[in-house]
């Protein structure tokens, strides 16, 4: 086991790495930037090492200045946490180059699966089910009406690298096309610096359904159940449950064994997440995340396994604590992103708190690192924290989540809160009758 790991990382995950490092009886290293001198992880950590000032570019992604932090304080082993450079091939190759452990998948998988294009015939080969689409990136306008037109419309042009819905465009007919790929290779390039782009079929109304995968490097590789991630806005994640009100057992069980054999095949290590868009009773494959993700607590809730500490144990070279044979899904979970953020035009918030108090009480889980008097520097993302509730049943969870939004207080900035206690009372929410387009749909309507 590691003697000391540096979390390269800040806010709620960074506290969250923290806390399972101690347990595991591990030493660590908080870096900061300037504007986060005062944060919660860097006041409980063993060592601090402030790396830059408040900018990004000049501290959490300043690549350099972490790896002279973990020499200069003796860690053995980097934690990415989610964001920033926790998939980024070049730094995992550069923290191996000095001798400290990446607490991660290899460099090649990530390299792998942030490439869209490659990521689509790397998972075809190891027989992940995919949308119907371009074979790899097109070469322009002609190819892309040709493929197009093979598939259907309407169609997206998606950009092979990046992400949170930059580079994606929906073409409904032929007139669209051209407008939509050349559109979406600016946008590559300029968000990306790769203008490389590829088509799909767009689906009209999928869910969206990740699963959770570890697997160690004594050949164990587990699945742990599925996330609805359905609930978004401009592609970003706002609400998840575990399970999926839309799934039956069986589809569970089916997609679950195929996703944990094709991670077999590919000899993956780490935990990871593939994603997918559920439609009709098909799923076809988005994306894998080569990390841990922001909606990891919900599963931890329905199978008892602290993910965190699994992916230590693995990255360390201890095998994992379970096998399929022994998880279990229980209960139902429910994470709702709470951030600093307008809660009708989602106009950011960032300033001082001047009153918090987090719910409580059976159940409940709120992962934060904000306390009285913090300030919410404008410099990052909003997240103020998540709230993961946890009961028997869905309904139970529903009811449980309800009571502890009336008792989360945060004064001094406006929070999303209210948009979640409007959520709750929608049928289609209750009913679980909801897809990807769904809350979009519904916020342009209300607000």
């Amino acid at each position: 086991m590691f003697s000391k790991v540096l979390i390269a990382n800040r806010g709620e995950i960074a506290l969250r790495v923290h806390r399972a490092c101690k347990e595991l009886g591990i030493s660590t290293v908080a870096v900061h930037s300037t504007a986060d001198a005062n944060a919660m992880h860097v006041r409980l950590a063993d060592e601090s090492v402030c790396i830059g000032p408040p900018a990004a570019k000049d501290s959490y992604l300043n690549i350099a200045a972490i790896i002279a932090a973990a020499e200069i304080t003796g860690a053995d082993a980097i934690h990415p946490g989610y964001g920033f450079l926790s998939e980024n091939a070049k730094f995992a190759d550069i923290v191996a180059a000095h001798n400290i452990t990446f607490i991660g998948p290899s460099a090649d998988h990530i390299r792998v699966m942030g490439d869209k294009i490659a990521a689509k015939a790397t998972m075809d080969e190891v027989g992940i089910p995919l949308v119907p689409g371009s074979d790899g990136g097109i070469s322009g306008r002609e190819e892309g009406r040709r493929v197009a037109a093979e598939i259907g419309f309407p169609v997206l042009v998606k950009a092979a690298s990046g992400g949170g819905g930059r580079g994606m465009k929906l073409a409904r007919d032929a007139s669209e096309i051209d407008t939509a790929i050349s559109t979406a290779q600016a946008e590559a390039k300029a968000a990306f610096g790769d203008d490389a782009v590829y088509l799909e079929k767009y689906l009209e109304l999928p869910r969206h359904i990740e699963i959770q995968i570890a697997a160690d490097s004594h050949g164990n590789v587990v699945q742990l159940g599925e996330r609805d991630c359905s609930l978004q806005r401009r592609h970003q994640k706002v609400l998840e449950e575990a399970l999926s009100p839309a799934l039956t057992p069986e589809q569970r069980a089916q997609i679950g064994e195929v996703t944990r054999q094709a991670i077999e095949k590919l000899g993956y290590l780490g935990v990871g997440t593939v994603e997918y868009l559920y439609e009709n009773g098909q799923f076809y494959f988005i994306e894998m995340n080569t990390r841990l993700q922001v909606e990891h607590p919900i599963t931890e809730l329905v199978t008892g396994i602290d993910l965190v500490r699994e992916q230590i144990r693995i990255a360390s070279g201890q095998p994992l604590s379970v096998k399929q044979s022994d998880i279990t899904f229980k209960g139902h979970a429910i994470e709702c992103r709470i951030t600093a953020e307008d809660p009708e035009t989602f106009a950011p918030s960032p300033g001082k708190i001047s009153d918090f108090h987090a719910p409580g009480g059976p159940g409940i889980r709120f992962d934060s690192a904000v306390y009285d008097g913090y300030t919410i520097p404008p410099n990052y993302d909003s997240m103020i924290g998540k709230l993961i509730v946890y009961d028997d049943t869905r309904e139970l969870c529903i009811a449980r989540l309800r009571r502890a939004l009336a008792e989360t207080v945060v004064t001094g900035i406006k929070t999303t809160v209210p948009l979640f206690e409007r959520l709750l009372d929608q049928p289609d929410f209750l009913t679980g009758e909801y897809n990807i387009h769904w809350l979009e749909e519904w916020l342009a309507q209300t607000t």
